[in-house]
């Protein structure tokens, strides 16, 4: 067994040896490369300088095309599209491209777009893509008048109470920040931190709740409630809101009962005037949940779907007309769902009591999932 074992080795060797000496050596090609440049927006447009490096020596021209790609960035709309060639002479070792970034003065998201390299030529690639990272630093919010408008007034019925948010503060008087995280991410397993009023703005009438980004808390966002300030049974409500979209991204105006302290969810009852998951800007929810204790919820509803647009484009009313043993929602006077006191299968109906009021925007959770690229 030895002398076999060595018998093997050697012609093993011996194998590699003559492998080796007609062994035809291809020369390696030089790579090319591009990075990722971010620089902030501006108000003015910006420049950005990518740069294209070529790394090993080469004795005849590289030539290399590129292309501008969207990303959530938008070719003539964030940045200017453009597309060329490249050529490094020998010796040339870098190149620069540059891309023209379009400035404004809308708080929005980062942003970001591609420059793709494609058809080397004398070359490979080895980086193929650089990503152009647009940070915004604008803070002027958009607030377009178009929209549905309804009424201040209704006959048969009185003004109970408005708040048209005039001034640069929210009156809590009648409003409370809830914040934290909530027990298991509110119940939802949601991913924001809700802040004491850094994430809510208010000018010129409108009322802004802004989700972002957030180095120390992940994503930050608002959640505001009326409750034990300001409490409704029946009437009607008019909510004119202008939604946001995106993955992750689940803004609700909603309500539930003042009693929840002692009775506890379900029970207290959860009246959900308008729910949009971002995957789905077009679509609105309208939905009711209740039951005598967690094993016995029950929830139903049904959703309204704009046909041309969504949800984002322009201002929408979000109504309740709520009455003994019955509630009917609406989306800009238009009747999409209706529940009565027969409908609870058995569990007590809860819908006639005092509710409060609840606006916020959560990120992520399990019914939108998590975002993919923040719109934030």
């Amino acid at each position: 067994m030895p002398f076999s074992y060595a018998i093997l080795l050697y012609v093993s060797i011996l194998f590699l040896g003559c492998s080796s000496s007609k062994e035809t050596v291809t020369p390696k090609l030089p790579e090319v490369s591009i990075n990722n440049v971010t620089k902030i927006e501006g108000t003015e447009n910006t420049q950005f300088d990518f740069t294209i490096t070529l790394n090993g020596a080469q004795n005849k021209p590289v030539q290399v095309n590129y292309r501008t790609a969207d990303g959530t960035a938008f070719g003539g709309l964030d940045y200017k599209i453009s597309t060329g060639e490249i050529t490094f002479n020998p010796s040339e070792t870098e190149k620069t491209i540059s891309i023209e970034v379009i400035g404004d003065n809308i708080k929005e998201g980062n942003e970001f777009f591609r420059v793709i390299l494609f058809n080397p030529v004398n070359a490979e690639l080895k980086q193929s893509f650089g990503r152009g990272i647009i940070s915004n630093d604008d803070e002027q919010v958009p607030m377009p008048e178009a929209g549905y408008q309804t009424p201040n007034s209704y006959p048969t019925m009185n003004l109970v109470w408005a708040d048209e948010f005039n001034g640069d503060a929210l009156n809590l008087q009648d409003w409370t920040y809830e914040v934290g995280r909530g027990s298991n991410g509110w119940g939802n397993n949601e991913l924001q931190y809700y802040t004491a009023g850094e994430n809510a703005k208010i000018a010129d009438g409108f009322l802004t709740l802004e989700a972002r980004k957030d180095a120390q808390h992940n994503y930050t966002s608002t959640r505001m409630k009326t409750q034990d300030k300001r409490t409704f049974t029946y009437g009607r409500v008019d909510i004119r809101a202008k939604t946001p979209k995106g993955q992750g991204i689940w803004p609700a105006l909603w309500m539930l009962g003042n009693n929840i302290p002692t009775a506890n969810w379900p029970a207290c009852g959860e009246i959900d005037i308008m729910e949009i998951v971002g995957h789905e800007p077009q679509k609105t929810h309208g939905t009711a949940h209740w039951g005598s204790d967690f094993s016995q919820h029950k929830f139903k509803g049904n959703s309204y779907a704009l046909q041309k647009e969504d949800f984002s484009d322009r201002f929408h009313v979000f109504s309740i007309y709520w009455e003994l043993n019955a509630i009917y929602w609406y989306v800009d006077d238009v009747l999409f769902y209706t529940l009565t006191s027969n409908d609870m299968e058995g569990q007590p109906y809860p819908f006639n009591a005092p509710f409060f009021f609840l606006f916020n925007i959560a990120v992520g959770g399990n019914w939108p999932k998590n975002p993919i690229v923040p719109p934030f």
